[in-house]
């Protein structure tokens, strides 16, 4: 038996290679970055060619020293929710429109006038939303014609890599139910919402299971990875879901934590939760038989990132000047600041929000603020604002049981503070695994290994994963980030109606 799994998280800021033994070990990641360009407000676009550059150079650096021969499987994890045209010979004909782009509201709102919102997420398991790739993909059909015409089929991030792999067009369930237009119930494409959205139907790639193989690896792509012709390509997943793969969420029972450029919380169970409010929303799960549903807000480390290099340039010219950390830097003024901030509140919507708000116009505001507060107030304000965020998404899930104990993942996971943060706001145990920005792509690992008959089953996930720190809450702040939620709620409430006069994409 070959002895490596090559598996690829196509993310938002770049792409990470990674190499996994088939007993569960890391052995090495590469990441290579690319941009994204955000304008009008709340559009963003990345070129998909720096996803193909991005995947060369992390592939070829990553197995300079591997004995190629033994790669059992090539899988991606990769970033949901887009929409990129190609013609009929895979070219892409446009920059790729991402999860985050807003911009479609107006085909949104047209959807809505021709299917009842509470019929359109019991269909898909998700709201209607300019989040989602059918408006944006209605969006080109509106604003640019010429491209919708000439479109042979959209396809999702990983789905163009595994095109470049292969020279196969096609998706997986997990990431065709973030198109908007997958039937949740039959695993199909919807003919009701294909009919109301007016799209061609034959634009859309076919379905697969996450562990199908869809093709091999072509003599051409092999030449630019660095690797041998003939390696499978198996069809992968959202990187929602395989981050749920990753800690282990491959059965009910274990609830998870992403914390990246956007943030997630998510479960596995055998039927969907869906929520009253429509608040939450349900995948197709990587795993046969299950469902995994979701609550996911935009800006998380993205806000994070945002106040490191708008806020903190003390910090980070202190980082530069002594090698410190700059987020350690940081961390440590928000731990000197007491929780709750001093009162001070925080809106994450920096990019609109997704859950639990659905509103492309909501904004970012500091509410409370008075000549009394710290630096180190805005700063934790700011952490704790994300994280109350969060709280909402997971209060929904409560609603079906207790969930005392969460795992959390991503970048924004390897800071101390943030977790103690999370384990009073959630009042809940935290617990930190052995792989935290590695887990989205040991999901796919894992998903790679089922697909070419290395794993018998998912239950490999527990090889793999191991908890490295726990952070118990504090149930003497419960009341008191009780308060904090219930004014951010109200300060969002009221602030609502104001957002759309600060701009708005169309």
């Amino acid at each position: 038996m070959k002895r490596y799994l090559l598996a690829h998280d196509l993310g938002t800021s770049g792409n990470k290679a990674t190499l996994f033994t088939t007993e569960g070990s890391l052995v090495a990641s590469v990441t290579s970055a690319y941009g994204t360009h955000y304008f009008n407000t709340n559009w963003s676009e990345q070129d998909p060619a720096d996803w193909w550059h991005a995947v060369c150079d992390s592939t070829r650096a990553l197995v300079r020293d591997v004995d190629v021969s033994e790669i059992a499987v090539i899988c991606f994890s990769g970033q949901m929710m887009g929409c990129l045209c190609v013609d009929r010979s895979g070219r892409p004909l446009r920059p790729a429109i991402l999860y985050s782009d807003q911009r479609s509201v107006q085909q949104c709102d047209a959807l809505l006038q021709k299917v009842d919102a509470r019929e359109f997420y019991r269909i898909v398991g998700h709201r209607a939303s300019p989040s989602y790739s059918a408006t944006k993909l209605m969006w080109v059909r509106d604003r640019e014609p010429e491209v919708y015409g000439r479109t042979f089929k959209m396809l999702h991030a990983k789905d163009y890599l595994n095109f470049r792999l292969t020279g196969v067009m096609a998706t997986e369930y997990s990431d065709a139910s973030g198109t908007n237009l997958l039937d949740l119930n039959t695993l199909r494409w919807s003919d009701r919402l294909l009919a109301a959205t007016g799209l061609d139907g034959e634009k859309l790639p076919a379905l697969h299971a996450s562990t199908d193989v869809v093709g091999e690896l072509t003599r051409e792509a092999a030449a630019e990875l660095g690797l041998r012709p003939g390696i499978p390509v198996v069809a992968g997943g959202g990187d929602g879901v395989c981050a749920g793969v990753g800690v282990g969420s491959v059965a009910p029972g274990i609830t998870y934590n992403y914390l990246g450029s956007s943030s997630w919380i998510a479960t596995t169970t055998k039927e969907p939760i869906y929520d009253e409010q429509m608040r939450t929303f349900v995948w197709a799960h990587a795993v046969p038989g299950y469902v995994h549903p979701c609550g996911t807000m935009q800006t998380a480390g993205g806000a994070y990132a945002w106040l490191k290099n708008e806020v903190c340039t003390a910090e980070k010219a202190q980082a530069a000047r002594t090698g410190e950390n700059v987020y350690e830097l940081i961390n440590a003024q928000i731990a000197s600041s007491p929780p709750g901030a001093n009162g001070l509140v925080f809106l994450p919507y920096l990019l609109g929000e997704r859950t639990p708000r659905w509103n492309p116009d909501a904004k970012g505001a500091l509410i409370g603020l008075t000549l009394a507060h710290t630096r180190a107030d805005i700063l934790r304000a700011v952490m704790e604002g994300i994280t109350i965020n969060l709280s909402i998404i997971l209060d929904i899930f409560r609603t079906r049981g207790p969930v005392d104990r969460i795992t959390v993942i991503g970048g924004g996971a390897k800071g101390e503070v943030w977790r103690k943060i999370m384990a009073d706001v959630y009042q809940a145990e935290v617990l930190r695994p052995n792989y935290l920005e590695e887990a989205t792509s040991m999901g796919a690992a894992i998903i790679g290994g089922v697909g070419c008959g290395v794993f018998e089953s998912f239950d490999v996930a527990s090889r793999f994963i191991s908890i490295t720190d726990r952070a118990d809450p504090d149930r003497s702040v419960a009341p008191l980030y009780a308060r904090s939620k219930a004014l951010l709620n109200e300060s969002y409430e009221s602030l609502a109606p104001l957002f759309p006069k600060f701009g708005r994409a169309g």
